[in-house]
C-alpha cells in the first residue's frame, strides 16, 4: 500500500496507572467575585457528592490569567490555576457549545474545553490517559464551570484478571458451551502429532473458502491479538487513530511499535455511534471494533467503508461478529478489501481462548506485510486443526445455533437489567452487555463481595467508573447474578 511502509518490530512498552485527577474548568465574566466562583463550583461538586478537597486544578483560558475571582479561588483551594490558549481550547470537542462564547473567544465552551484538556501535556505524556466529563457546563450570572476526571487506564487489564477466589465468571466473553466431538477430535489428533512442525496450508485454504477469498488474502494468527501486533510492527509507524471505547490491545501494540496514537472517543449519549467525519484525514491507520468490545455497538458497513482514504489502512476487529446471527455488517466477504484488514477470532464462540487461534483478511499486499514479521510456526498444529474444523460445513449448524442462543440469552439478560433500572444500549449486540446503574457507581466491587466477577469498564478509554461489562450466559447460569443484584438492592433500600 502507498502511504504506510513496511518496517521492523520495536520493543514492548509498559502500561501506566495512577490516581485520577479532578479538573474544574471555569469561564468567567470580568469582575466575577471569588464568592460567586466558589459557590458555583460547590454546586457542581455537590452533583458528584464531593467537596472542594477533591479538585486537582482550576483550568481556564489564558485571557483570564489575571481574573481576580479565579486567581483567588485557586489560591484558597491550594491548587494551580492552569491556563490554555483559546486556540488550544477550540480544538477540544465539547457537548454544549455556545456560539456567543465562540464568537468572542474563539472556543465554543471555556469551561468544558478547559476541564477536558486538563493539565498541559499530561495526556500527551501519558499514553494510557483517559478523560470523562462528569459535570457539563453549569452557569451562574458571571461564571461557568464543568468538571472532568482524568486518569491513566490500565490498557493491559482484561476480563481474565477479574477471576480469583472462585468467583462466578461474568467477566470473560468466552462461550461456556461444551466442545463438540467434531472439534475436540481433530484437536486431540493434532496433539498426538506434536513431533511435526505446524503446516498452515490446509487451515488457510479453509479460511479462504469459508469467506470466498483468495488464499493470498488470508493469514492465520495466534489469536486476534497477534494480528494487531503484526500490523503494528509490519508497517512503518505514523499517525494512528483508535476509535474508543474498544478492545485495548491494538493501542498497546501500536504504541509499542512507535506509532503516534490519537483517540476518537465516541459518545455514550448516542451509544457510541460512529461518525466517519470525526476521523482526521491525516490518519494513516484507523482501528475500530465491530461489534465493538465492550460497547456492543454494531457499526453500519457503509460507515466503515467511508473510513477508507488513499494511503490509509482501516483495521476492523470482527472478533465477536460470529456471535450475531447472519454476521450483519461484516466486511469479511466484501469484494474489494483494498485499504482494509479484517481481524477475526475463533476463541470466543468456540471456547478456544487457551489455544490462541484467529486470522486476518485483507488485500494481498497488507497480508504479505503482516506475514513478513510473523515468526515461523506461530500457530500451533492443534490451533490449525481447530481452525480447519470450525470453518467447515460440519460446523455450520452449530455455529448458527450458538449465535441464535447468544442473541436469546442477551435479550433475556438485558430485559432483567432494564427492569432493575440499568442503562442499556437499545441496539447492542454480541456476547456481552455494557451497562451502568445511576444509583450504583461501585457495583463492580459490590458484586465481587457477593462472589460475582464482572468486567470493570473504566480501563477502556472513554468509559469512567461505574461502567461494567457483563458476559452473556444462559438463563440458569445468570440467576446468581440477578439474585446478587436483588440482594444489593434490598440492602440499599434498607439504608445504614
Amino acid at each position: 500500500m502507498r502511504g504506510i511502509r513496511p518496517r521492523r518490530p520495536a520493543a514492548v512498552s509498559q502500561a501506566l496507572t495512577a490516581e485520577p485527577m479532578l479538573i474544574a474548568g471555569m469561564g468567567a465574566s470580568f469582575g466575577v467575585s471569588v464568592e460567586e466562583a466558589r459557590a458555583l463550583l460547590d454546586i457542581a461538586l455537590d452533583q458528584l457528592g464531593l467537596d472542594s478537597a477533591a479538585v486537582t486544578a482550576i483550568a481556564t483560558v489564558d485571557s483570564k490569567a489575571r481574573e481576580q475571582g479565579l486567581v483567588e479561588l485557586a489560591a484558597r483551594l491550594g491548587v494551580p490555576l492552569v491556563l490554555h490558549s483559546a486556540a488550544e481550547l477550540a480544538r477540544v470537542a465539547v457537548p454544549h457549545p455556545s456560539p456567543v462564547v465562540d464568537a468572542v473567544l474563539g472556543t465554543p465552551s471555556v469551561a468544558e474545553a478547559a476541564a477536558l484538556l486538563g493539565l498541559p501535556g499530561w495526556q500527551a505524556g501519558n499514553p494510557a490517559a483517559a478523560v470523562e466529563l462528569l459535570v457539563g457546563k453549569t452557569a451562574s450570572p458571571r461564571a461557568t464551570v464543568a468538571i472532568a476526571r482524568h486518569w491513566l487506564a490500565d490498557l493491559h487489564h482484561h476480563g481474565d484478571a477479574e477471576l480469583s477466589g472462585g468467583l462466578l465468571d461474568f467477566a470473560v466473553n468466552v462461550s461456556s458451551e461444551p466442545m463438540p466431538d467434531w472439534l475436540s477430535e481433530p484437536i486431540a489428533a493434532a496433539c498426538r502429532q506434536l513431533d511435526r512442525y505446524p503446516d498452515p496450508r490446509a487451515a488457510t485454504a479453509a479460511v479462504a473458502a469459508w469467506h470466498r477469498r483468495p488464499v493470498a488474502e488470508v493469514l492465520l494468527t495466534a489469536g486476534a491479538s497477534e494480528a494487531f501486533t503484526l500490523l503494528a510492527q509490519g508497517f512503518s509507524p505514523g499517525r494512528a487513530v483508535i476509535v474508543h471505547p474498544q478492545f485495548t490491545e491494538p493501542e498497546v501494540a501500536l504504541r509499542a511499535a512507535g506509532w503516534r496514537i490519537d483517540r476518537v472517543l465516541l459518545d455514550p449519549a448516542d451509544w457510541f455511534a460512529l461518525d466517519p467525519d470525526r476521523i482526521p484525514d491525516e490518519a494513516g491507520l484507523v482501528v475500530i471494533g465491530n461489534p465493538t468490545n465492550p460497547t456492543g455497538t454494531l457499526h453500519p458497513m457503509r460507515a466503515l467503508l467511508a473510513l477508507r482514504r488513499p494511503g490509509r489502512l482501516v483495521v476492523v476487529d470482527e472478533a465477536f461478529l460470529d456471535s450475531i446471527p447472519g454476521e450483519p455488517e461484516s466486511l469479511a466477504e466484501q469484494e474489494d478489501l483494498s485499504g482494509i484488514v479484517v481481524v477475526r477470532s475463533l476463541t470466543k464462540t468456540w471456547a478456544l481462548a487457551g489455544l490462541r487461534v484467529g486470522y486476518l483478511l485483507g488485500d494481498a499486499g497488507a497480508v504479505a506485510t503482516a506475514a513478513a514479521v510473523q515468526p515461523h510456526w506461530a500457530v500451533s498444529s492443534p490451533a490449525l486443526a481447530a481452525a480447519q474444523a470450525c470453518l467447515s460445513e460440519v460446523a455450520l449448524p452449530e455455529a448458527h445455533r450458538r449465535a441464535a442462543a447468544v442473541t436469546a440469552h442477551r435479550r433475556a439478560l438485558t430485559g432483567e437489567l432494564a427492569r432493575r433500572g440499568f442503562e442499556l444500549h437499545p441496539d447492542g449486540a454480541g456476547p456481552f452487555v455494557l451497562t451502568r446503574h445511576p444509583a450504583w457507581p461501585g457495583l463492580h466491587a459490590e458484586l465481587r463481595s457477593l462472589g460475582i466477577a464482572v468486567r470493570r469498564a473504566d480501563t477502556f478509554p472513554g468509559l469512567g467508573p461505574g461502567w461494567i461489562r457483563i458476559a452473556v450466559r444462559d438463563e440458569a447460569a445468570t440467576e446468581p447474578l440477578l439474585a446478587a443484584l436483588d440482594v444489593l438492592s434490598r440492602v440499599r433500600r434498607a439504608g445504614p
